[in-house]
């Protein structure tokens, strides 16, 4: 009979970002308050690229790499770090029962169809005839496979010869939360014993950027951290991918892993976004995870994404708890939805190994220094429209 309730450890972290990959060039980015922007590529917006990636690293085949989109290069480059860290790759044993939960966007658009159609449409004798034809001649059969979330699970399995079972979640921020969530819950069931669990995003594609834009949601203008965009709100997209590697500690104390830190719970919930219900929603989150708060020092990795109403909902929440340390990382490597949760996650874990905080990036106030140890984090997200959630983290 499995425990009743199996501790889980993450025993294997893969990032990657505009501040590089891996956990080293992430702690020393920011360490160093390093900020990254490109706001040329794509004026008037910012964005936040990924860095170089030596693709034959993690996949091997340039056939693979060649039918692979940006986004699918970037996650199942990362899935393949975090399989590496966690002491994994190439156990074909261990990987055939490891458990993967995918979170991640559709593929990108066809930018050149999608402009001949929205240029020319107008101008033509018979516009509805004119799309039908474009549609039927322009669109390739395999466009709308590409859209697929679990593309990226199935490039994974594909590469890293991941082959427990699958399950890919889409719906932006709130499905980065609950592919954690599940993860998490399947171990605790004593449902699964080990879990690839992240995703990825590409923030460098003028279709979102429309997408978003048209919405309102993105910053303008001159680059601020996250916390000071109140005046001129929005968020930043950036690329970047986020997998862990979660296990039972019985399983990991079989095969000799080591903990890099305990994933104590992840919670989400999904407010309506008025009259201060965000607040109200990550204040109840956080009642519920009392039982497992630590009596010693706990800082705050945020989500947050710059835009309004929503930053200033947590903002508030958070200043009922002043004495907790906070920090964005959205104001280094931007906002990528889906893999965000995960990425802070793995962060938070990064931040525990080293025992400290990095500096504040921040004139509002919101962040302070700290200068002390810490015993645990919570990672909070609060999507830019919908979903909120809260994980805890501590050191082993």
């Amino acid at each position: 009979m499995p425990d009743a309730a199996p501790e889980t450890w993450i025993t294997g972290i893969g990032i990657v970002s505009c501040l590089g990959e891996g956990p080293a060039a992430h702690w020393h980015g920011l360490l160093e308050k390093r900020v990254k922007v490109d706001a040329e590529r794509f004026a008037p917006y910012l964005v936040h690229p990924v860095a170089a990636l030596e693709l034959d690293r993690q996949i091997p085949k340039k056939g693979d790499q060649r039918q692979m989109e940006p986004w699918q290069r970037i996650g199942t480059y990362a899935a393949g770090l975090a399989l590496e860290n966690a002491g994994l790759k190439g156990n074909v044993e261990l990987l055939a029962r490891t458990d993967m939960i995918v979170a991640a966007a559709g593929g990108e658009r066809d930018v050149a169809v999608d402009s001949a159609v929205l240029t020319n449409k107008p101008k033509a004798a018979d516009p509805e005839g004119f799309l039908n034809e474009k549609l039927m001649s322009d669109l390739r059969p395999t466009l709308f496979l590409a859209q697929l979330s679990n593309l990226l699970a199935g490039n994974i399995s594909i590469v890293h010869g991941v082959t427990g079972s699958s399950r890919s979640f889409m719906g932006e921020e709130a499905a980065g939360v609950d592919a954690v969530r599940v993860a998490l819950a399947r171990i605790m069931a004593g449902q699964s014993d080990l879990a690839l669990v992240g995703g990825s995003y590409n923030g460098e594609r003028p279709d979102l950027l429309l997408l978003y834009d048209t919405g309102g949601y993105l910053l303008r203008g001159p680059f601020k951290p996250v916390w000071e965009r109140s005046g001129s709100p929005g968020m930043v997209l950036g690329s970047f991918g986020a997998f862990l590697v979660l296990e039972a500690r019985s399983h990991a104390e079989a095969r000799g892993a080591k903990p890099l830190a305990r994933l104590l719970a992840v919670l989400s919930d999904r407010s309506r976004r008025s009259d201060s219900a965000v607040t109200a929603t990550l204040a109840g989150i956080w009642q519920r995870l009392a039982p497992m708060r630590s009596a010693g020092q706990i800082a705050i990795i945020s989500g947050a994404t710059g835009t309004e109403p929503a930053t200033s909902d947590e903002r508030y929440w958070l200043k009922t708890m002043p004495k907790l340390p906070v920090r964005a990382t959205g104001s280094y490597i931007g906002h990528g939805f889906e893999p965000q949760f995960a990425m802070n996650v793995a962060l938070a874990t990064v931040v525990l190994g080293h025992k400290k905080l990095f500096p504040p990036l921040d004139s509002s106030g919101v962040e302070q220094q700290y200068d002390g140890s810490l015993d645990q984090i919570a990672v909070t997200s609060v999507g830019h429209w919908r979903g909120e959630g809260i994980g805890l983290i501590e050191v082993v």
